[in-house]
């Protein structure tokens, strides 16, 4: 990957990963909860949801250092106060899941944008790279946030189905930074992620592919 690639990966990761942070706060609002709205966090201006480890640090390394195309990354977590005890349980969990889907639709949006204007306009090696980075960047944080370890969306995910106490969740979270890293650093982990990222991207370029006949 050149230095240019590189670039633009990390680029799209805060865009992708505003967007991610933005659709829990959007729909945390639109489900009554005050608290993302009162905190500036329903809005897509990436200064409001930049996290200086998760999107900067952990990715600037990993894009820089590393050969190929491997990122992961997260962004300043959505605090909540869910003030309707009756659907507690389920605005949780729908505010959780809008981050993940929201990655899976800017790859689909881009797959059916980039199929339809590559039949007027051929889109070319550097156009076909730029879809390439952006469907993989986004099935990496769709897999990656479904991960059941704080602060991922896929503890939140967890804490709900378990029926896990607060007070239990905020133990379990101190230990989730320190989990994250030894995990990514495990080759099992690795081809597991690598494997979920290929099947991802050949829905999503076969999708890109039906636009082409």
């Amino acid at each position: 990957m050149s230095e240019e690639q590189k670039i633009i990966l990390f680029l799209l990761l805060i865009v992708c990963i505003t967007i991610h942070e933005w659709a829990h706060a959007w729909v945390a609002n639109k489900l009554g909860d005050p608290l993302p709205k009162e905190q500036g966090r329903v809005t897509l201006d990436p200064r409001s949801h930049v996290d200086p480890i998760g999107t900067l640090l952990i990715p600037l390394i990993m894009i820089f250092a590393s050969p190929g195309f491997a990122i992961i990354g997260w962004g300043k977590p959505v605090q909540i106060s869910l003030p309707n005890r009756e659907t507690k349980k389920r605005d949780d969990i729908l505010i959780t899941i809008a981050g993940p889907l929201s990655n899976l639709s800017i790859a689909l949006v881009c797959s059916l944008s980039f199929g339809l204007f590559n039949r007027i306009i051929p889109l070319g090696e550097s156009g076909l790279m730029l879809l390439y980075q952006v469907i993989s960047l986004n099935a990496v944080l769709f897999l990656f946030n479904l991960l059941p370890i704080p602060p991922l969306d896929g503890s939140h995910i967890l804490k709900n189905v378990i029926n896990m106490k607060d007070e239990t969740f905020l133990k379990f979270s101190k230990y989730g930074f320190f989990a994250l890293i030894l995990l990514i650093n495990i080759p099992a982990f690795q081809n597991v992620m690598g494997n979920g990222i290929e099947r991802l991207n050949s829905i999503f370029f076969g999708i890109f592919s039906l636009l082409q006949s």
